[in-house]
């Protein structure tokens, strides 16, 4: 019994060692590609509303160097332009 808890323990210690070092690679999942909300690739940035009742919402959208604006938005992910020039969108509690 104390060789099994010994081989036991090795195991946990190598596991949490690979973890702290960042050895253990995770896969991400279609989802987290298009997250629901504002978010940037490399080169754009896009809003995706996350809805099942094919509401339409909008969004107030942060511009550098120009007037924010609001912009109505269907289901799914929608383009709002270069991501060196938006700086973020959110949901302001309104359906259009």
């Amino acid at each position: 019994m104390r060789v099994r808890r010994l081989v036991t323990s090795a195991f946990a210690a190598a596991a949490l060692t690979l973890t702290s070092l960042g050895a253990v690679t995770v896969t991400a999942s279609p989802a987290a590609a298009n997250p629901c909300g504002f978010y940037e690739t490399h080169s754009d940035a896009y809003y995706n509303h996350c809805t099942s009742d094919g509401s339409k919402v909008v969004i107030h959208v942060r511009v550098a160097l120009a007037p924010d604006y609001e912009r109505c938005v269907a289901p799914g992910r929608t383009w709002l332009g270069s991501a060196s020039k938006i700086q973020g969108a959110h949901y302001i509690g309104r359906t259009c």
